[in-house]
């Protein structure tokens, strides 16, 4: 079973990943820890390597557990709802587990929702997390 994370540092996306470590174990799986940014211009370089470290973090913790696992940082211009179902079905994933906050209906109106558009769009079951 090949599971994918998407992870932005947030408490629900490390409460996402600890889910997926469970899932992982449980039905011997690998882990794709996914992070999406719009664009990675010189400004966003700092953000672009906190990302990073992030993930080889994290990336190593699932490894001490045993449990196969990559990571990958996507800057491809898309937004990150897009970004990440593009992904999903480019690598084949069987589920995909996402963390998810509490919005005001306006604050989805302005700023959208990733894990909306994932729910939505997914060609495989998706798991959200609080």
């Amino acid at each position: 079973m090949k599971i994918m994370v998407c992870y932005d540092g947030s408490r629900s996306s490390r409460e996402a990943l600890r889910l997926g470590r469970d899932h992982a174990k449980a039905y011997n799986g690998s882990i794709i820890i996914v992070s999406s940014m719009t664009k990675g211009t010189e400004s966003e370089k700092d953000d672009i390597e906190r990302a990073e470290l992030d993930l080889e973090f994290e990336k190593k913790a699932c490894l001490d557990e045993g449990i196969e696992c990559v990571t990958h940082l996507l800057i491809r211009g898309l937004s990150a709802g897009e970004d990440l179902v593009q992904f999903a079905e480019e690598e084949m994933v069987d589920e995909i587990i996402i963390g998810i906050r509490r919005r005001s209906k306006v604050e989805k109106l302005v700023f959208g929702s990733t894990a909306q558009f994932v729910i939505l769009k997914s060609h495989c079951p998706v798991v959200t997390v609080k």
